[in-house]
């Protein structure tokens, strides 16, 4: 089909209504196949390219599943109070409070407000990283030779500052992410050991407990030692659910967890919204 005229140009992208690519959001998110829920209730149904980067504002309640497709997927994410940002995540306080700087089921996700943003409800990955971070600009321009968004090498800060700019936000506001599906551990010395992937398929659902606003870039891990970009397809879910209630075994599993459930549920009923 001719391009070369505006009509020309018009049909071609009508034209491709309809067409799927390996990587791009389903609108709306119920034509999604298979949903692991009522396809009335999937509100969010998306696949994020290797290198690339999402967003989205999810009510409370929500449920997100994200799954490494292929093994080599790298979900950096940032939280935010969906109406006030300054509320975010504090990935210092959500390993402190919790006596634990690793990830999986049972973990809950908080902001410096000692309050819950989202709640880690099912894993089967095991392979996250709370401590390193996000790449950098710096960091891949040195070693992949650039680091900007349109590069075939884009920095996950990078991408973090362009999903921000689309939700009022700018780079002051972006704190230390957290990684699924590309693990670190500590040594007895204090060195990390990179554990990479448990392989494909490994997935992670999170629970949102207030309304939030979601950062997704999809990059290869700081701590990755290979010389190349190796970035993989990620899927992302989310579908209306319930927030955790007392009487949920995640509300009950620690005092710790159990006071910051119960300082959130006080600020959201003080709003009317719980």
């Amino acid at each position: 089909m001719a391009t070369e005229t505006t009509y020309g140009a018009r049909d071609h992208a009508r034209a491709q209504e309809g067409t799927r690519a390996e990587a791009m959001p389903v609108v709306p998110a119920s034509d999604w196949p298979e949903p692991p829920c009522e396809a009335g209730h999937l509100v969010w149904a998306e696949t994020v390219a290797g290198g690339n980067y999402t967003h989205r504002v999810l009510a409370r309640g929500t449920e997100l599943r994200l799954t490494d497709l292929r093994g080599d997927a790298c979900a950096h994410l940032l939280l935010y109070a969906a109406d006030r940002p300054w509320e975010r995540l504090n990935v210092a306080d959500t390993v402190k409070v919790q006596w634990n700087a690793y990830l999986g089921e049972g973990r809950l996700l908080l902001s410096d407000q000692g309050r819950v943003l989202a709640t880690v409800v099912a894993d089967t990955s095991g392979r996250h990283d709370a401590l390193c971070g996000t790449s950098t600009l710096v960091r891949n321009t040195k070693r992949y030779g650039d680091g900007t968004p349109q590069s075939p090498s884009p920095a996950g800060r990078e991408l973090f500052k362009l999903a921000a700019a689309k939700n009022g936000l700018g780079p002051r506001d972006l704190p230390p992410s957290l990684s699924f599906f590309q693990g670190v551990e500590v040594r007895e010395d204090g060195a990390l050991d990179f554990t990479g992937s448990a392989g494909p398929g490994g997935s992670v659902t999170l629970r949102t407990e207030q309304d939030v606003t979601v950062l997704i870039a999809n990059v290869p891990h700081p701590a990755d030692p290979r010389p190349d970009y190796v970035s993989t397809p990620l899927e992302v879910l989310a579908w209306r659910a319930a927030p955790t209630a007392p009487g949920d075994p995640l509300w009950d599993a620690t005092p710790e967890g159990r006071r910051a459930f119960l300082n959130t549920t006080e600020f959201l009923t003080a709003r009317g919204l719980a």
